[in-house]
């Protein structure tokens, strides 16, 4: 009895309690193959050191790239109907919802929020392709109508952080309809004289570039970023012709004219800043005066949470 209890069970238990090594412990590059410890891309702004490649971002790891301190007000979205057409295929739509939310941690695809970037008030929009592929659906299309109007509200700028693989199939016309709703309050911003900035990420498709993705003043793109509208499979056998090598790739859409601007993922927030301050006219604030984003009593409304950090 005492070997069973002092040796059997406590093998039992250093089995069971046996800690597993995590999943994403590496990642493995796309591009060339290396393997790389996912804290050190992690570290680089999920960055490959060494092939440069780009990988995906999640909308926190975006934001906190993007505002002073890494801190700054969620702004709150509204509610849409769930499943406005009862849709189910394989799965029912609510459920592919659900666990969409539960491995992103969002509520749709797009999250919306306000602070400063090097001391400047701006209202940024991530797109998360995590979440059902970036899909467009009365939901994104309410939080990018939200943001554009909140930058209308406060006088900023308004950029957005552009991935996706088109509308949502799930919610039909009404995804569509997200198309002129989103063009007609770019229009908004346009009216009061303030800068829409695009940033294009991989892969940018589909029904939001034909709509509020390729409306910006300025066009930037992540290098390497896949861009179009149509897959190059479906446009070959259209025209019955080869494409050319590195079509719809950020590179090949910069040198026709497609974007403005190929800019690295590390010179990004610099880059950001800077258009902000030509294209508002403003001067530069010198890094001792950058303060946290402060928050005026009319935004309380949108943004009821305190401040919101990525977490670490």
């Amino acid at each position: 009895m005492n070997w069973i209890s002092n040796v059997v069970r406590p093998k039992i238990r250093s089995f069971l309690n046996r800690r597993e090594t995590p999943e994403n412990l590496w990642i493995k590059c796309p591009d060339t193959g290396q393997l790389v410890f996912f804290k050190d891309v992690e570290a680089n702004q999920f960055v490959i050191p060494g092939s440069n490649y780009h990988m995906r971002m999640g909308a926190n790891a975006r934001l906190k790239s993007v505002f002073d301190n890494e801190t700054w007000y969620d702004v709150a979205l509204p509610p849409v109907a769930a499943d406005p057409l009862k849709f189910r295929d394989e799965r029912k739509y609510v459920d592919r919802i659900k666990d969409a939310r539960a491995k992103t941690g969002m509520n749709d695809s797009v999250k919306v929020g306000y602070g400063k970037l090097e001391g400047s008030p701006v209202v940024v929009g991530v797109q998360d392709f995590d979440f059902m592929g970036g899909s467009l659906g009365m939901a994104a299309g309410e939080a990018v109508v939200k943001g554009l109007e909140l930058a209308v509200e406060k006088q900023t700028p308004f950029i957005m952080f552009a991935a996706s693989g088109g509308a949502r199939m799930q919610e039909g016309v009404l995804s569509l309809m997200q198309m002129p709703r989103t063009t007609v309050a770019v229009q908004m911003l346009r009216e009061i004289r303030k800068p829409y900035i695009v940033v294009l990420t991989n892969p940018t498709t589909g029904g939001v570039t034909a709509s509020y993705a390729m409306l910006g003043d300025i066009q930037i793109a992540e290098p390497g970023a896949l861009i179009g509208f149509a897959g190059a499979r479906v446009i070959e056998q259209t025209i019955r012709e080869k494409l050319p090598e590195g079509f719809q790739r950020a590179e090949y859409l910069k040198e026709h004219g497609m974007v403005d601007m190929v800019v690295h993922r590390h010179e990004m927030r610099a880059t950001l800043a800077r258009l902000c301050r030509i294209l508002c006219k403003a001067e530069a604030i010198k890094p001792a005066e950058v303060e946290q984003p402060a928050v005026t009593p009319p935004l309380l409304d949108l943004a009821e949470a305190p401040p919101a950090a990525s977490p670490p």
